[in-house]
């Protein structure tokens, strides 16, 4: 198991008159190499849960174990946790400052007292990973556009060799290829890495779309953990909290009160065609035996 997180709390500002808790004794369990999305309206503590993860932030009280080792035991390696539980921030311009991509992508791995040779090894595959080739290895990260920060960020967490990785809110401000190609991007590495992947989205069609498992977070508490078809059964319940179902979701719904026999448990465009297709297709076959009939 991965990472395991016991009645984990967080408040900032403890003990002052602006304090506010932002997490309430929450209880996950984050298995190797499955692929986790995290959604939840602004200020219900999905970004703050992820920077639990790698330390960034402690917890006011409670416990998060990462491979069964307590990371707040005495002497426990905060340094050793953040090469192996990667964080993307939501802006890419917070991760990259070197003079060029390259040697940016070379700063966690040099971190980690690495020969040069090694350094450089994963330097080059991770940028090849996401899709950086030489001719953008001197360009300042900063002359990159939007998404390829994005992906010189990613290369720079990957060049670390983490057994989990997480993005919170990858796609924030790119039109919808670049959308794709970034999420397409990390369902790979997931796949051929078989890492942890945790995404923290606004996009509850990206997350029906790519992720296992959904964990909807609302003020501070975990409101669902399940899979996807299970989560948007609840859209309603979710509108209530601020967010919403995939559109898919409420097509089929909207069909199925037609009295179209569709899957109302649908939650992606995939889903969604394959049972109306499925439902034409046994339409015409009902029609067909009522024609024989007569």
């Amino acid at each position: 198991m991965s990472i395991r997180i016991e009645h984990l709390n967080y408040t900032y500002s403890n003990g002052t008159v602006f304090e506010q808790h932002a997490l309430k004794d929450i209880n996950l369990e984050l298995p190797d190499g499955q692929f986790i999305g995290i959604i939840g309206h602004t200020g219900s503590g999905k970004s703050t849960l992820i920077q639990h993860l790698n330390g960034l932030l402690k917890a006011t009280s409670g416990s998060i174990y990462y491979n069964n080792e307590d990371i707040y035991a005495e002497g426990y390696s905060m340094k050793q946790l953040r090469s192996k539980v990667g964080l993307v921030f939501q802006y890419p311009e917070y991760q990259l400052f070197e003079t060029d991509v390259f040697t940016d992508v070379c700063f966690g791995p040099k971190n980690l007292g690495l020969e040069n040779d090694e350094i450089e090894r994963r330097a080059a595959e991770a940028l090849k990973l996401v899709g950086l080739g030489e001719e953008y290895y001197r360009v300042s990260p900063f002359e990159l556009s939007g998404g390829q920060k994005r992906r010189a960020a990613i290369a720079g967490i990957l060049a670390m060799e983490p057994e989990v990785l997480v993005l919170d809110e990858p796609t924030a401000g790119l039109d919808p290829r670049g959308r794709d190609d970034i999420l397409d991007q990390v369902a790979r590495l997931h796949q051929e890495r078989k890492i942890t992947v945790v995404l923290v989205s606004h996009s509850m069609e990206d997350v029906a779309r790519y992720v296992q498992r959904i964990i909807v977070m609302n003020q501070g508490e975990v409101l669902y953990d399940d899979e996807p078809r299970k989560v948007f059964c609840h859209y309603k319940e979710l509108e209530a909290v601020g967010l919403a179902a995939p559109q898919e979701v409420y097509l089929m719904h909207e069909l199925a009160a037609l009295g179209w026999d569709v899957d109302t448990d649908a939650a992606t465009a995939g889903e969604a065609a394959e049972s109306i297709a499925r439902c034409l297709k046994n339409a015409e076959a009902k029609k067909k035996i009522v024609s024989g009939e007569r």
